[in-house]
């Protein structure tokens, strides 16, 4: 009997599931499958930026699981463009986490005033900027709301902590 599969931590669902080429009826095309732990790898590698260690630890998975499943999500959003086909976000073995108190794990809370275990200038903390990886448009960070949780207003794309 094979070991059950780990739960993926998911940070994101997005809000539309499902993309098409225009001008092609949807009746006409065939749908490429593309999960959502395999949407939150390819956010956390190729929009977020994330080493990939770093972001196998964020969805509770091995580096090699990670990029095992960022291979599979590449070749499927590859497939899916150049053969013209529709690309449907659903399925896959996660858990959805939501932020709770003032961040998720280890090192949250550490008392007030401070500026987490690193402090200085790349510590998060007041005073930080959200940036669209987009298009670059920048705002001030607001104590309380996580840049990850904002929309850029220029291009719909959530922001990152700059």
């Amino acid at each position: 009997m094979a070991r059950p599969r780990r739960l993926r931590r998911i940070f994101f669902q997005p809000d539309v599931t499902y993309f098409k080429p225009k001008g092609i009826p949807l009746t006409e095309l065939k749908d490429v499958i593309l999960s959502f732990d395999e949407l939150e790898a390819i956010r956390l590698i190729d929009s977020e930026g994330l080493e990939q260690v770093k972001a196998g630890k964020k969805m509770n998975i091995s580096q090699s699981t990670l990029s095992r499943l960022l291979r599979e999500g590449r070749k499927k959003l590859a497939d899916a463009i150049v053969h013209g086909q529709a690309i449907k976000t659903q399925g896959g073995n996660f858990k959805m986490m939501t932020p709770r108190g003032r961040g998720l794990g280890r090192g949250s809370g550490q008392g007030l005033g401070r500026r987490g275990r690193m402090r200085g200038p790349r510590a998060a903390g007041p005073g930080g900027i959200c940036r669209c990886p987009k298009c670059g448009y920048e705002e001030p960070q607001i104590r309380g709301q996580p840049c990850m949780h904002k929309k850029c207003p220029k291009c719909n794309t959530l922001m990152i902590r700059a």
